[in-house]
C-alpha cells in the first residue's frame, strides 16, 4: 500500500486451494483449475504480495476424451507443490468451506502417531472458513501461510498470514490463530506493484496467459480456417492485432455452460468494469458473438446475424440449474432468454461493457455508434459448486455445413471502480 504494509486478499479472484513453494529468492503459487485448459496456473512473486502469472503446468487435461466438453467442477484441484522443524506435517481443512478451519497434524515419523491442533479459524473477523492453503519460509527465516476464503461468485480468494513457531513448536498463524486484514509486508526486497493481468490487446491475434478455454481446445492439426490460417484453440492467429474467434457450429448455442469454446478469465474480486470491442465478421444467419458472465447462471451481450443479413445487438441470459435436476423434455438443462429487446447494430460492430458491482451484481451496456446505453436488468453472477464465475468471450453458429466465419475482439480492458486498469497488458500465451 506504499507504506510497508499490505492488505489481504493478495490475489482477489478465484485462485482456490493455493499452495506455495520458494526457490531461492522466488516464490511460486499454484491453485486449482478444475475443468479449464490450460490448467494449474503458476503465479510468481518476489515478496509474497505482488504476483504475476507466468504460465500453467498442464497444457491439456487428461484423459482427453473426458474433457472434450466442459466439466466445471471436475478436473484438477487441491494441488501441492513438507518437512519443517524436524517434523512431518499434514495441513488439512475441516468443518466445511464456509464455516471451516485449518487443522495441523504432526509426527516425528511417517507412520505416526500424529498430534493435532486447530491453527487458523475465523474468530471475530469477516474471513469465514479460512483454510486449505500452503506454508512457505522466506530466506530471512520468516514463515508465511497463504489460504483461501470462499466468496460466492468471486470464487476462492487468496489471503496471506504471518506464521510463527510457538513455544511448543506448533505454528501460530495470523493474530494468535485468527486472520488479519492488514499487516507489514514480508522481509523481502521491495518490489513494484503487480497483479495477474486482465487487459489484452491480442497482439498478432494471440491471447494472454490469463485466458483459459472451458474445456480442452481442439488439436492444432484439426484447426484450419477457410483461409488456412493457424489456430490456438478456436482462435485464428493473425498478423495484426485482434482476437479472431471462429464461430463454432453447435447444437448447444443457447446454453453457454455446455460449450468448450468459451475463452474465459476470472471474475474480478472487487467492483470493476470489463469492456471489449467486437466486430461480427460471419455472414452466416444465426452466427453470434459476445461478452459473457458465465457460472451456474449466465448472461451475455453481443451481436447476431439475422436471416436478412442485418446485425443486431442482443442480450440474453439463463438462470441457475438446480443441482441434480432432470433435463427438460428437449434434453437441455436450460435455454437462454432475452434480457433486453434486440436492436440494429449498423456496421456489425459494438463496444460492450459489464460493470461488476458489490455482491457480483452485473450491469450490461453497449455502444453501437450512437453512445453508450444500458441493457437489461441487473444480473447476479453465480458460482458453480466449487468454481467462481467467469468473464468469457464466445463466438457461435447454428449447426450446418462448412466454415461459419468468425468474430473479432479487440482491446479488452478491466478497470477497477474509481481507478485505473486492474493490470498491465499481459504477455501472450506460448
Amino acid at each position: 500500500m506504499g507504506d510497508g504494509t499490505y492488505r489481504t486478499p493478495v490475489l482477489n479472484a478465484d485462485w482456490s486451494d493455493p499452495d506455495l513453494l520458494r526457490v531461492g529468492d522466488d516464490f511460486y503459487l499454484t491453485a486449482s483449475s478444475f475443468g479449464r485448459a490450460p490448467g494449474l496456473p503458476l503465479p510468481h512473486s518476489r515478496d509474497l504480495v505482488n504476483w504475476r502469472l507466468v504460465g500453467h503446468a498442464l497444457p491439456r487435461l487428461e484423459p482427453a476424451h473426458e474433457f472434450r466438453t466442459p466439466r466445471h467442477d471436475c478436473g484438477v484441484w487441491a494441488p501441492s507443490l513438507r518437512h519443517h522443524y524436524g517434523w512431518l506435517w499434514i495441513s488439512a481443512p475441516a468443518g466445511g468451506v464456509q464455516t471451516g478451519w485449518q487443522g495441523a497434524f504432526r509426527s516425528p515419523g511417517f507412520f505416526g502417531p500424529y498430534e493435532e491442533r486447530i491453527v487458523l479459524e475465523q474468530g471475530d473477523t469477516d474471513v469465514d472458513g479460512p483454510h486449505q492453503g500452503g506454508w512457505v519460509r522466506t530466506p530471512a527465516g520468516e514463515d508465511w501461510f497463504a489460504h483461501f476464503q470462499a466468496r460466492g461468485a468471486y470464487g476462492r480468494v487468496v489471503h496471506l498470514q504471518l506464521m510463527r513457531r510457538g513455544s511448543d513448536g506448533w505454528p501460530v498463524i495470523g493474530n494468535e490463530g485468527v486472520p488479519v486484514a492488514v499487516h507489514r509486508k514480508p522481509d523481502l526486497p521491495r518490489q513494484p506493484p503487480s497483479a495477474p493481468a486482465t487487459d489484452d490487446d491480442f497482439p498478432g491475434g494471440r491471447f494472454g496467459r490469463q485466458w483459459q478455454w472451458t474445456a480442452n481446445p481442439l488439436p492444432s492439426s484439426r484447426l484450419r480456417s477457410s483461409r488456412g490460417d493457424p489456430h490456438d484453440g478456436w482462435a485464428t492467429q493473425l498478423s495484426g492485432d485482434g482476437l479472431r474467434l471462429t464461430c463454432v457450429r453447435t447444437a448447444d448455442a443457447h446454453d453457454l455452460r455446455k460449450l468448450p469454446n468459451v475463452l474465459t478469465q476470472r471474475l474480478p474480486g472487487a467492483p470493476a468494469t470489463v469492456e471489449v470491442e467486437l466486430r461480427l465478421d460471419s455472414e452466416e444467419p444465426g452466427a453470434r458473438a459476445g461478452l459473457a458472465v458465465l457460472g451456474d447462471a449466465f448472461s451475455w451481450i453481443g451481436l447476431q446475424r439475422g436471416r436478412d443479413g442485418s446485425v443486431q445487438l442482443v442480450h440474453r441470459f439463463d438462470e441457475s440449474v438446480a443441482m441434480g435436476a432432470p433435463p427438460t423434455p428437449s434434453g437441455q438443462w436450460g435455454k437462454e432468454r432475452d434480457a433486453a429487446h434486440a436492436r440494429l447494430a449498423p456496421g456489425g460492430r459494438a463496444r460492450l461493457w459489464i460493470e461488476i458491482g458489490r455482491g457480483a451484481r452485473c450491469r450490461f451496456s453497449y455502444d453501437t455508434g450512437d453512445g453508450r446505453r444500458p441493457s437489461g436488468p441487473v444480473f447476479a453472477a453465480t458460482p458453480w459448486r466449487w468454481v467462481g464465475a467467469l468473464i468469457g468471450l464466445v463466438a457461435l453458429a447454428p449447426v450446418g455445413a462448412g466454415h461459419a466465419g468468425a468474430a473479432t475482439f479487440t482491446r479488452f480492458r478491466g478497470t477497477a471502480a474509481g481507478s485505473a486498469s486492474l493490470s498491465a497488458p499481459a504477455s501472450t500465451s506460448a
